[in-house]
């Protein structure tokens, strides 16, 4: 029965009646990367690719970089041990999750007309019910993604982090819709944000409620994805695998859904 499965959905595949979308934002020197006021600590830099040869006196048939970068720069994948709430988990890191987490069942909650009326939306636990009277309950062990359309504003870092004398301004979830989320017993939590939390939950109860409480619980993060306006709001199932970085707190993904074509 399991062989047959695997044989269906390569032929799936194959004929293209199971698609493949990409979620993921380009990654260079241009990508946004989330600022912090000083009084938080250090920033990450932006990314910077540095070339080894290109088919020069330096490597006469071949082209290669190194790079600089964050592990939370673009499209990225937040481990537990990314928080302090989270740094005692088992299993914590990138190098360590099983593998078996970065493949499940996804669940698409649109939000986008209420983010273009209101850049500071969040998505409270009421709404979510909303969601789940019309499409079906959250599975455990699936992820929740919110939909705002925000990775349209990917390309400029003023317009993606959105911030002025008060502050960032971007949509997120409520600690309470977070709580309710991890009651449910989902793996994990994303948005098209360039964090997983609102701009505004620097004053939330906690604090950045998606890292404190996600993290607290051992499930993982998802941040400037891109594209969540080609999936279902059910049936699509997500694949995000963070590099096996050792002791990693998180790291850029190639994030990619399977859904029905």
């Amino acid at each position: 029965m399991s062989s047959n499965t695997l044989s269906n959905l390569a032929s799936a595949l194959l004929s293209g009646s199971v698609k493949v979308v990409d979620l993921t934002a380009p990654l260079g020197p241009d990508t946004p990367v989330l600022y912090l006021p000083p009084q938080f600590g250090k920033n990450t830099p932006k990314v910077a690719v540095h070339t080894i040869s290109a088919y020069d006196q330096d490597g006469p048939f071949w082209a290669w970089n190194w790079l600089e970068l964050g592990e939370h720069t673009g499209t990225h994948f937040d481990a537990p041990c990314h928080w302090i709430t989270g740094k005692d988990n088992p299993n914590n890191t990138t190098d360590t999750i099983p593998p078996q987490n970065f493949v499940a069942p996804v669940n698409v909650i649109d939000r986008s007309m209420e983010a273009a009326e209101n850049p500071d939306y969040l998505l409270t636990v009421d709404s979510i019910k909303e969601w789940e009277a019309e499409h079906g309950e959250i599975e455990a062990g699936s992820w929740v993604l919110m939909r705002s359309d925000w990775y349209k504003r990917n390309g400029s870092t003023e317009t993606f982090l959105n911030a002025d004398e008060n502050g960032p301004h971007s949509p997120g979830p409520t600690a309470e819709a977070i709580e309710y989320l991890l009651s449910k017993g989902i793996i994990g939590w994303g948005q098209e944000t360039v964090g997983t939390d609102a701009g505004s939950a620097g004053g939330m109860n906690p604090p950045f409620p998606a890292h404190n409480l996600m993290h607290k619980n051992n499930k993982y993060g998802l941040a400037s994805l891109s594209n969540l306006d080609q999936l279902p709001p059910k049936g699509a199932v997500l694949i995000a695998a963070p590099l096996k970085f050792v002791k990693g707190t998180g790291s850029p993904v190639r994030a990619l859904a399977l859904i029905a074509g």
